[in-house]
């Protein structure tokens, strides 16, 4: 008996092994993907209570979170294109991946790698829920809650040793929770530059996984592995801090330049200038300024009847591009009736300076800085400046503007409880975005003055208008940061003529300087004193030396 069972158990190893090999071989051979199938779709009241219980994760976040809006006008835009955005996309990918499919061409007795089927299937994504961010900036934040369970189809065919083998991708699902932030906003169409999006949450990536018809993710152990895996990957790089940032327009076409550094103008003495007056003199004073500055120039003081005046008085600009602002230097005679006659001019670049090293320049004084003018032979005297550009310290941000600055803030007037500030010289910057529901009595024609340790600086005046919009900068350059200090600002409306009443305050606010200090910038709403309803949109930045 035992002889037999042998026998026949060899027997059937010799007969079995050489079938199942070529059972498998076939299979391997000539078998094809599955096509993917349509869902079927049934009405919510054909399903039982423990079907309808299991769809509640389902539900859209519009119906469970009031946060969110219902978009249905854009899932209907988005159903409308999908086949069109299927093509698109999927033709993207082939372009994308054929040279990368090339690459292992000739490798690993690979001869040929191509896509049998790219389709994404005829169900495009949906947006369960919209969340949008009022924020304080230049920005606007969306949130939306996007799902998508397709009926994708992607088959992959890998001939390796005259044999083909098909890979099929089925069944791929997607839930994620981007935000997507599209900042500055600017007057230049599409009103955006840039599309920032992060993910608030690790993203869900289902998918069926086909070798030679058998489904891999039915391995035990390695569905979670590879969902794990997946989240990791993505999360690593788009996970909320990380974001991905796709520029939008050119940043030359929008860039909107802010200071870097301070340029400090010392004008010492000029020498040998022309002769103006009756009497052979001339009463001397010098403008500065730089190219692409909106700001007022500067000036010296007049020195009466001299062409060899001496001044030495220092002057601070703000400066925004080293490598390409130059400083005019304009010399005049002061005349008391009538306008004042040039003297004559000169530039300077600064990309000719070294950080934090003074350069003292004598510069010949010009008609014009046409190099063809002939006049300019003429001698017009020289002017001595001694120029120190000093740069910003480089401070990191951080998170400023990714999270906060959704929320009105009421004005406080005591001030940060630390103690500790930086040290230097510096230059304030109080940006006037906006006013709203700035209500007069007798008329709104309202413009905000800005007062800052006996300096005041004045909008433009908007008229007939509840809710004016500024968009002023204003500088302020400091030796020692202005900690324990406040702002100033009054909001105020004016009517033309002399008549009684043609002021009247809208409302005011005090400003402390402390967090500004402390955290390089605010931009904050406050509420106006003495205004019923009147708030007042400021943004102030601090930069230090």
């Amino acid at each position: 008996m035992g002889f037999t069972s042998t026998f026949l158990g060899i027997l059937g190893c010799w007969i079995g092994l050489p079938i199942g090999l070529f059972i498998g071989f076939y299979f391997f051979i000539y078998s094809k993907p599955e096509d993917v199938k349509d869902p079927k779709i049934r009405p919510l009241y054909e399903l039982d209570i423990d079907t309808l219980q299991n769809l509640i994760p389902e539900i859209p976040l519009w119906v469970k979170n009031p946060d969110y809006d219902r978009v249905d006008w854009l899932n209907t835009f988005i159903l409308d294109m999908w086949p069109f955005l299927d093509k698109a996309i999927c033709s993207n990918i082939k372009s994308t991946c054929e040279p990368m499919f090339a690459e292992y061409i000739g490798q690993y007795k690979v001869e040929k790698i191509e896509f049998d089927s790219l389709t994404l299937g005829t169900l495009p994504p949906t947006i369960q829920g919209l969340k949008v961010y009022e924020t304080n900036e230049k920005e606007l934040v969306l949130e939306p809650a996007i799902k998508w369970a397709g009926n994708s189809n992607i088959v992959v065919s890998i001939v390796l040793l005259s044999a083909r083998i098909r890979v099929q991708l089925v069944d791929l699902q997607i839930f994620a929770a981007p935000r997507v932030v599209l900042k500055p906003l600017v007057p230049t169409f599409p009103c955006f530059a840039n599309i920032v999006i992060s993910l608030m949450e690790k993203p869900h990536v289902d998918f069926g996984f086909k070798v030679l018809g058998a489904d891999f993710m039915a391995i035990p152990g390695l569905y979670r592995f590879v969902q794990e895996t997946i989240k990791k990957q993505v999360a690593s790089l788009y996970h909320w801090p990380q974001r991905l940032e796709i520029p939008i327009l050119a940043p030359t076409s929008v860039t909107i330049r802010k200071p870097v550094g301070i340029l400090h103008v010392k004008v010492i003495r000029a020498m040998k200038l022309l002769k103006m007056d009756l009497l052979g003199l001339s009463d001397p004073y010098v403008k500065l300024s730089l190219s692409g500055d909106r700001l007022p120039a500067r000036k010296t003081s007049i020195k009466k009847k001299t062409l060899n005046p001496e001044w030495n008085e220092t002057f601070r600009l703000a400066v925004k591009d080293p490598e390409s602002q130059v400083l005019h230097i304009d010399v005049f005679d002061w005349d008391k009736v009538g306008g004042h006659d040039k003297l004559g001019k000169q530039v300077f670049p600064l990309k000719k300076l070294q950080a934090n090293e003074s350069k003292e320049v004598t510069l010949d004084l010009l008609k014009s800085t046409d190099a063809c003018d002939p006049d300019d032979m003429k001698q017009r005297g020289r002017v001595v400046v001694e120029l120190t550009y000093a740069p910003f310290r480089e401070e990191s941000d951080g998170f400023s503007g990714l999270l906060g600055s959704f929320n009105r803030k009421e004005s406080n007037a005591e001030g940060s409880s630390s103690d500790v500030s930086p040290g230097g010289a510096g230059l304030l910057m109080v940006t006037v975005q906006g006013a709203e529901n700035v209500d007069g009595s007798r008329h709104n024609n309202p413009y905000v003055e800005v007062f800052f340790r006996g300096e005041k600086k004045r909008t433009k005046v908007i008229k007939k208008s509840r809710d004016p919009q500024w968009d002023e900068e204003f500088q302020f350059m400091v030796e020692e940061p202005p900690v324990h200090e406040k702002i100033h600002l009054q909001v105020m409306s004016k009517r033309k003529g002399f008549i009684y009443g043609s002021k009247e305050s809208l409302g005011h606010v005090d400003i402390n300087l402390d967090d500004v200090i402390h955290n390089g910038r605010i931009n904050e709403k406050y509420h106006l004193i003495d205004s019923k309803n009147g708030v007042i949109h400021v943004e102030v930045r601090w930069k230090t030396i």
